[in-house]
């Protein structure tokens, strides 16, 4: 059983937690999730499952859209609504402030990700050296807001859409712009609407199930390695060549040959694909397709970056 389930995490637990659900349901090895969600939050968490654990790298770094929640004169600890309060302020600002405030974060910039977050220190999560009282700032990272669009203002409360790159926090976004504002802010509500293209209307939810209810709903509702990276183009080959493939062949010009895929240009994606539709690796072109004939026939035209083994 390989493939990736995409569930919609209920507030209260942690994506860990969903995770370990997920496994033991389906009796399976291995399992694991593309980007924390905190137990604040819902929506949409893409779960690997045993040889699509090998997707993770691939995934993590997909865009995320989120709606949030924030709560304006509410300052926090963690910087969301679950925190202890360190201040309170009156949110004496205006609609046309907040929409200003919030559209300035658009584009790339450094963020300072929350004290209690997962982000490892020294091989321990920032959660844990916070709860311990360990005052240690995550270092800045580098992230992009591609968008942020208000829907709705009723204070002290402010719901927001976001998209943004991988490892935005949400709750950092509500603190800064709580602090611009002049009011302070938290985080009290986040929703995942999308993790790549993983969308939270086909994400299924697991809550007030039985165990044979959900181990059926998880069956059901396993998206085939193949159909997970979507905007990587295929390239279907024989047995033989498969074979070697997976044995970590790494293809050269003459492998190539046979095969006219003349879209791929050196750097882009291909995912290799055998005759009965198994992944069999997923790799990154040395060349355009256009010119893997006219190299030298043994030299390598293709990075193997990961193999899996057969079977759906």
């Amino acid at each position: 059983m390989n493939g990736v389930v995409v569930i919609d995490k209920p507030s209260g637990r942690t994506s860990h937690d969903v995770v370990m659900e997920v496994k033991h349901v389906l009796h399976v090895q291995k399992a694991g999730h593309t980007g924390t969600l905190d137990p604040l939050a819902t929506g949409v968490l893409p779960v690997c499952i045993n040889e699509a654990t090998k997707l993770v790298q691939f995934l993590v770094a997909d865009t995320k859209d989120y709606r949030a929640t924030m709560r304006l004169g509410l300052t926090t600890d963690t910087q969301d609504i679950q925190g202890k309060i360190v201040a309170r302020n009156d949110p004496g600002v205006n609609e046309r402030d907040i929409e200003e405030t919030l559209r300035g974060f658009v584009g790339k910039r450094e963020q300072i990700p929350p004290r209690y977050s997962a982000i490892k220190f020294h091989g321990r999560a920032f959660y844990s050296l916070a709860r311990k009282g360990v005052d240690v700032e995550p270092p800045k990272r580098m992230i992009e807001i591609f968008s942020v669009v208000i829907e709705k203002v009723e204070l002290p409360y402010v719901v927001f859409t976001v998209s943004c790159s991988k490892g935005t926090y949400i709750r950092s976004l509500c603190s800064d712009a709580g602090e611009m504002l002049g009011c302070g802010a938290c985080l009290a509500g986040l929703r995942r609407l999308r993790s790549g293209s993983f969308l939270v209307t086909s994400a299924v939810s697991l809550d007030n199930l039985e165990e044979r209810q959900m181990r059926e709903i998880l069956t059901a509702h396993i998206i085939p390695m193949t159909e997970v990276l979507s905007d990587i183009p295929n390239l279907i080959v024989d047995g033989e060549f498969a074979e070697r493939l997976r044995r970590g062949h790494q293809p050269h010009g003459d492998d190539l040959r046979r095969y006219h895929t003349p879209s791929l240009a050196a750097g882009d994606m291909v995912k290799f694909i055998d005759s009965s539709a198994n992944l069999i690796a997923v790799a990154k072109m040395l060349y355009s397709f256009d010119h893997t004939g006219s190299v030298d026939g043994k030299r390598q035209v293709v990075r193997i970056l990961r193999i899996f083994s057969s079977g759906p």
